[in-house]
């Protein structure tokens, strides 16, 4: 069997390096021992974390390799968490939804999601028209505008109104 295994070619620069001694000449190995325990005291590591043969930059990209997983899973488990209480919020709605809907609705009124999708559509509106209003007052007030014409005035007046709305519309979704 030995016969068959295939002899890879070494240069003969590999074979200085393999053949090279680990210590320097001279070196008892005890001593070698000892100083590479106390270097890996002084450097904090046990042995175990260091991986032989590993460059500096293997190891830099190593940690930020680690780094960027531990991120991406705080990340998700952020966004889980988020993503959950949405969820419960959404439960909440839709069973204080179901507790405020009338037991006997009328029979010509339209289905609940089709009233559900009107009153977004209402919210959207009034959020659009309240963005309006303080985009015009913005105007007013740093004198960009300077004549408001009486349409201008009265949506100004009706800012309020459109707030109060809004929040009574907010609290029955």
């Amino acid at each position: 069997m030995d016969m068959f295994r295939r002899r890879s070619y070494e240069n003969k620069y590999v074979k200085f390096f393999k053949s090279k001694p680990d210590l320097p000449p001279g070196m008892n190995p005890e001593d070698a021992a000892i100083a590479r325990q106390q270097q890996q005291a002084l450097s904090g590591t046990d042995g175990q974390s260091v991986t032989p043969g590993v460059s500096k930059t293997a190891k830099r990209n190593m940690k930020r390799k680690e780094k960027r997983k531990q991120q991406s899973q705080h990340h998700q488990e952020a966004s889980e968490e988020v993503l959950s209480k949405d969820m419960d919020r959404m439960n909440i709605s839709a069973e204080e939804r179901r507790v405020s809907s009338d037991p006997d609705p009328d029979p010509g009124s339209t289905d609940p999601s089709a009233a559900a999708a009107e009153k977004l559509k209402k919210i959207k509106n009034l959020r659009k028209k309240l963005r309006q209003v303080e985009e015009l007052q913005q105007k007013v007030d740093s004198g960009e505008l300077k004549n408001p014409s009486k349409e201008q005035l009265d949506k100004l007046e009706r800012g309020q109104a459109l707030q109060e709305e809004l929040q009574i519309l907010e609290q029955d979704l």
